[in-house]
């Protein structure tokens, strides 16, 4: 398995002083920033588009950005996240008219693709699609909103995205997010995940370094 990756997701930071709140979070210890676009149509909410994800980087922030669309239909902003500094960029298997056509145009737009699962989403579409990704990402609660509580159900798919990860051989980053915090980050990890997307547990929390190295010493525990 790879090292831990921990991605803070700034959809529960303070957008008020948001370059702060990143800089905050990275030089306390986080890997990558976590990126959740929503667009009112897919999930039932609004979020934050290309131009913020420039934004960060004209500030400064050279750190991975995994940006996590929650849109229908894809294509027509992969590019635009591309050209805005997108790292990853991963997308839900059924907001796409063509899966492994969204696949190739992330790569061709020069970022890593993967694929995300909703709670009840089968992880099926891995069977033609595990050998061109780079990361699976798993949702934990239902995409809309942060906040919300971690449905345990996640942690037997967890175990099989990672026996299917094994099995190709190939080093594809298995990613959990939703309702993730120290007191069971542990077991999520033992379950399989190597990238854990927090919130609300970092965010809200007083101290961004006390909670990201308390979740470490889980993960390493686990």
């Amino acid at each position: 398995m790879q090292p831990a990756v921990i991605a803070p997701s700034i959809l529960s930071a303070n957008f008020a002083r948001l370059g702060a709140e990143v800089d905050a979070v990275l030089e306390a210890g986080a890997d990558w920033v976590h990126f959740d676009v929503m667009d009112n149509h897919y999930v039932p909410n609004l979020t934050i588009g290309p131009l913020v994800c420039e934004a960060l980087r004209r500030h400064g922030v050279t750190a991975p950005i995994d940006v996590h669309l929650m849109v229908s239909p894809v294509d027509r902003i992969v590019p635009d996240f591309a050209g805005a500094g997108a790292t990853y960029i991963t997308f839900h298997p059924e907001a796409s008219e063509h899966v492994d056509r969204t696949i190739q145009l992330i790569r061709d737009s020069g970022c890593r693709p993967g694929l995300v699962f909703n709670p009840a989403t089968p992880l099926h579409w891995l069977d033609y699609t595990l050998g061109a990704i780079d990361l699976v990402l798993l949702m934990s609660v239902n995409p809309g909103f942060g906040g919300q509580k971690f449905i345990p159900s996640a942690l037997t798919k967890l175990a099989e995205a990672r026996r299917r990860i094994e099995t190709s051989g190939r080093p594809v980053r298995l990613e959990i997010d939703g309702g993730v915090k120290v007191d069971n980050i542990g077991a999520i990890a033992r379950a399989g995940a190597d990238t854990f997307v927090a919130g609300s547990a970092i965010f809200g929390s007083p101290d961004y370094a006390a909670t990201i190295a308390q979740m470490r010493r889980e993960i390493s525990a686990a």
